[in-house]
This record gives C-alpha cells, sequence and structure tokens, in this order.
C-alpha cells in the first residue's frame, strides 16, 4: 500500500513545479508568499544575487499595529500592501508572483489584490 504524503510534502513538490518557470531577475524580482496557519509572510527577492529585497509579514512590528481585530484575509491584503509600499520606495514596480505552492484562493489571492492596489505590476 502506497504511503499518503503529507501536505507539507505535496506543497513542496508543487512549489518546486512552479519555481522550475518562475524566476526573479533585477528588473523583474519574484513576489514570494508563504502562508502559515496564523500568518502570511512575503518577500521580493532578486533570484540573480539571491537577496531578499523588502519583505512583509503579520509579525512585522509596523503591520502587527494595524491588523489588530482583523480578519486573516484582511491581514493578508495589508501585508500585500505594506509590501508594495516598501517595493516602491525601492524603485520596484514590477514582480513575478510567486504563490508558494498555495492556492490561489483566500489569504494567497488577498495579498495579491493588495499588492497590486498597492501599485506593483504582475
Amino acid at each position: 500500500m502506497a504511503k499518503k504524503k503529507s501536505r507539507a510534502a505535496s506543497r513542496t513538490r508543487r512549489h518546486s513545479h512552479v519555481r522550475r518557470n518562475i524566476y526573479g531577475t533585477s528588473d523583474r524580482p519574484r513576489l514570494s508568499v508563504f502562508r502559515s496557519l496564523n500568518e502570511i509572510y512575503a518577500q521580493v527577492i532578486d533570484d540573480l544575487t539571491a537577496h531578499t529585497l523588502v519583505s512583509a509579514s503579520t509579525i512585522d512590528t509596523k503591520v502587527r499595529d494595524e491588523i489588530e481585530g482583523l480578519t486573516k484575509t484582511e491581514q493578508a491584503r495589508l501585508v500585500g500592501q505594506a509590501v508594495a509600499e516598501r517595493a516602491l520606495e525601492k524603485g520596484i514596480k514590477k514582480v513575478v508572483f510567486d504563490r508558494g505552492g498555495f492556492k490561489y484562493i483566500g489569504r494567497v489571492k488577498a495579498l495579491a489584490e493588495g499588492a497590486r492596489d498597492g501599485g506593483l505590476k504582475f
């Protein structure tokens, strides 16, 4: 009988499939999303130099004050707006969206929409 894969192993496999085609350059870095059970994290990464250019998350002190009492989806939207604001300050206008092996629904979609509302193009 085949052994059932864990959810994390399945997500890692899906993410590796996505990462075969998506990579960030200095002109158009990658907006990477990680969603845990309680938090959500977003990073803008230049894969050529392997550096994180900008990041935001729900555990960030500046964002933490704004998200008190909001739902997780609303928190994700604010994180998307925060990462977009920080990216625009660094002169980053276009990114490639990396959903991290997660489905493009719920919090991941809210983060993407928040980043678009904040001014990022993808």
